[in-house]
């Protein structure tokens, strides 16, 4: 059996096995069907992430202009709600195959060392509180508009021809992944840092595709039943994120790949972002003030 095979055979089982956990989960909780925008959003954000734009970026902006999800609870929600669609995607692109076939090596290792950084990560993101979860994601929506605007103006490297990493490559790979699957777990999206990832280390640029959509859909799990764990998600939202971001990812795989014009929707996707930044950031500020009058009222005399 192939390693492709084995982990198309393990991406299914894990699809099935959260499926059914966070259906249990969801029963209990009596969780209520999620409203229309709710599936809106997982439609168009997991439509534009099987495109590679990713979909943490602009399901973050979403939440916070529409006021979807407290502040807090926004990390854990992308992760919970996002895990579905995201095996989907990996499915598609490992188990019929992308146009770059990945030496089985080296996309196990770069999956295993993202799954390890997501579930550190998680278990701390989770018990942050909110004006910690605010300041790290506007300045995680800072960085993916960066990284957009220097795609877009192609400033970014474009990849070598390599599909397998050795020795300090191989190293440095593992531990870049790790660092994004940690990331992952504050609203950093993975695609577009392992995309740059990849093509510094001289590889294919068509080798993201299988490593980028493999370690999400392994390290998703992982990371949000840790925040299932903790209760930091909002359940509703996260389900509008599953049942739309599924036929999102189907519609832009199979109908969408080659005729959507990507860079002037990444132009449009940065100013929604920057957008939602500046909002997330100013919450911050706003609350820190607020703290901050409230010590001080509490130390003058009456």
């Amino acid at each position: 059996m192939s390693v492709q095979i084995g982990i198309t055979i393990v991406l299914g089982i894990i699809f099935v096995v959260f499926a059914l956990s966070w259906g249990a989960h969801s029963v209990r909780g009596k969780v209520a069907l999620p409203k229309w925008f709710e599936l809106l959003i997982g439609l168009v954000t997991d439509f534009f992430d099987t495109l590679g734009i990713g979909s943490f970026a602009p399901t973050t902006s979403a939440f916070k202009t529409l006021h979807v999800v407290p502040d807090q609870r926004i990390p854990g929600t992308l992760n919970v709600g996002h895990t579905l669609p995201t095996i989907v995607e990996a499915l598609l692109f490992i188990g019929l195959g992308s146009s770059v076939t990945v030496e089985p090596l080296t996309l196990v290792l770069l999956i295993v060392a993202a799954v390890l950084g997501a579930w550190l990560g998680a278990g701390i993101v989770a018990r942050w509180p909110r004006r910690y979860v605010q300041v790290g994601m506007g300045s995680a929506l800072i960085v993916a508009a960066t990284i957009f605007v220097l795609q877009n103006l192609k400033v970014l490297p474009s990849g070598g021809h390599a599909v397998e990493l050795r020795g300090l490559l191989l190293a440095a790979g593992m531990i870049g992944n790790f660092i994004l699957g940690a990331f992952m777990t504050v609203g950093v999206g993975l695609y577009a840092p392992a995309m740059i990832m990849v093509s510094l280390l001289g590889m294919e640029s068509g080798a993201a595709w299988p490593i980028m959509t493999g370690a999400c859909a392994v390290l998703m799990p992982f990371a949000s039943w840790r925040f299932v764990k903790y209760g930091a998600f909002t359940s509703r939202a996260a389900l509008g994120l599953a049942l739309g971001g599924i036929p999102g990812v189907v519609l832009a795989y199979f109908f969408f790949q080659k005729l959507l014009p990507i860079n002037d929707i990444k132009w449009l996707v940065t100013v929604v972002v920057i957008y939602a930044a500046t909002m997330m950031l100013r919450s911050a500020l706003i609350e820190r003030n607020a703290e901050r009058a409230v010590g001080a009222g509490a130390v003058v005399p009456e």
